[in-house]
């Protein structure tokens, strides 16, 4: 053959070739995406021109690495989840980019416990992102409403930048989530899992929290969400309520609580509580090897809390870090049970937390309040500031104390001799007779801390010239 026609022949092939891949390619692209709109129809292929019209119809169609877009409308719809991605093709449930995807439960009867508007059970490699999900609501006892549920055992869920709102019991002794991740099988856990970017707010949770996790549930993040003006807890990590089939494996561990803003959260007024202020911003209540760093707490009834509220039972190697927590109800942070009947908080570290004027509604919470049954735990390098109770620390239990608790700065702008203290049930008054009575803080100062900004609550530390 000519070496002219070797040539063009060549190229002819390579051309060939290349278009077959670029159609292959293509015809891929459209196999991983499917498209939801409120026009749509459920007879239609679902790709961008022609839209399925319900999100479960979606999902499914859904398989390993398929993303199902929702494109901008209100869909009255429960979303079940199926199937399963794998941690390569993971199942992507995500509103279109620059579009509102709500999904609306007004019109959803919660007709089972523990029922989310998105339920995920059994599940791996499954992302939610990018929805509204609101007014899902119950005047039944006994039946729980969810805005997204994670359920059973699972590797890789990621629930991301959602908005969730209006969840609500209306019983006085009901329950309701925003987001709530229930570990319930053994050995097999729910691990793997990322809680990041959402907004939770507006929401009336009975006896439970604004977003849990709780039973067996392993290897999680919590970070950068925003939770406001809930009536209960906003972050909890729990352990040993019978959620796990297994006793063992029945507490949440080995999580990173990061960079979340939690505010505005309280129990006053709940028909649950009543008028007490009891509802933590960040609670571990049960859960075991948890970093808890760098989030602002503030206008809670508690800050952070650490407890174990089943006795016998213990909150243990838990680091409160860096955190900002300042004008909350009663104590910025808690550890230990709130009587002799409650389990433990032991080898717990508390350090470099900025805790300025909080118990202010005079709860004699003080700016740490040390309960029942705490041992081991390290409170180190933290900076607390007394508002109009003057209280600082509070211990009001007689326990024998293993804490150690060293290298803090405290203040109180009208002095030292005009600080409170409450140590094994006495109250105290003044920086040195605190010292003496408690055998604590040989080497803590008290002295004014200089923030950027006090008054617009901008604690970072300026270091003097």
């Amino acid at each position: 053959m000519h070496k002219k026609w070797k040539a063009m022949l060549s190229f002819l092939m390579v051309c060939t070739i290349g278009m077959a891949i670029h159609a292959m390619a293509a015809k891929k692209t459209e196999q991983t995406g499917l498209y939801v709109s409120p026009v749509g129809d459920n007879k239609n292929p679902g790709s961008r021109n022609k839209p399925l019209k319900t999100i479960q119809k979606a999902v499914n169609l859904a398989k390993p690495g398929t993303t199902v877009y929702v494109r901008n409308g209100t869909y009255r719809e429960q979303v079940v989840i199926k199937k399963s991605g794998r941690k390569e093709a993971p199942i992507t449930l995500k509103a279109y980019p620059k579009e509102k995807a709500t999904i609306d439960g007004s019109l959803v009867q919660v007709s089972w416990d523990h029922q989310g508007l998105v339920s995920i059970h059994d599940k791996s490699y499954v992302t939610v992102e990018g929805f509204e999900i609101k007014q899902y609501k119950t005047k039944k006892e006994d039946l729980v409403p969810i805005g997204i549920s994670v359920s059973g055992s699972g590797k890789g869920v990621k629930i991301l930048r959602n908005h969730v709102h209006h969840i609500e019991t209306q019983h006085k002794n009901g329950n309701a989530h925003g987001i709530a991740v229930y570990g319930t099988n053994a050995p097999d856990a729910i691990e793997d899992i990322i809680v990041s970017g959402n907004k939770l707010e507006d929401m009336k949770l009975g006896w439970s929290e604004s977003l849990v996790l709780n039973g067996n549930v392993s290897n999680f993040k919590v970070t950068d969400n925003l939770l406001r003006r809930n009536d209960n807890i906003g972050i909890d990590i729990i352990g040993f309520e019978g959620v796990s089939t297994e006793e063992k494996f029945d507490q949440a561990r080995n999580g990173i609580i990061r960079n979340n803003t939690v505010y505005h959260i309280s129990s006053y007024g709940n028909p649950a509580y009543g008028n007490h202020y009891s509802a933590g911003g960040i609670y571990v209540d049960g859960g075991k090897q948890i970093t808890i760093e760098n989030n602002r707490v503030y206008q809670n009834d508690i800050g952070i809390e650490a407890a174990s509220e089943h006795g016998g039972k213990s909150t243990s190697s838990v680091t409160i870090r860096n955190n900002v927590i300042y004008e909350n109800r009663s104590a910025g942070i808690a550890i230990g049970g709130y009587d002799h009947k409650r389990g433990s908080t032991v080898k717990n570290r508390i350090t470099g937390n900025i805790l300025y004027k909080n118990d202010t509604k005079f709860q004699d919470g003080g700016q740490l309040l040390i309960q029942y049954h705490t041992k081991q735990n390290r409170i180190e390098n933290n900076i607390m500031v007394a508002g109009k109770s003057q209280l600082l620390i509070s211990s009001p239990t007689n326990q024998i104390n293993s804490n150690k608790i060293d290298n803090n700065v405290y203040y109180y702008e009208k002095g030292d001799k005009q600080t409170r203290w409450i140590w094994q049930s006495e109250e105290v008054t003044g920086f040195a007779a605190y010292q003496q009575k408690s055998l604590q803080d040989r080497k803590s100062t008290f002295r004014k801390p200089i923030f950027a900004d006090e008054r617009k609550r901008d604690f970072r530390m300026v270091t003097k010239k």
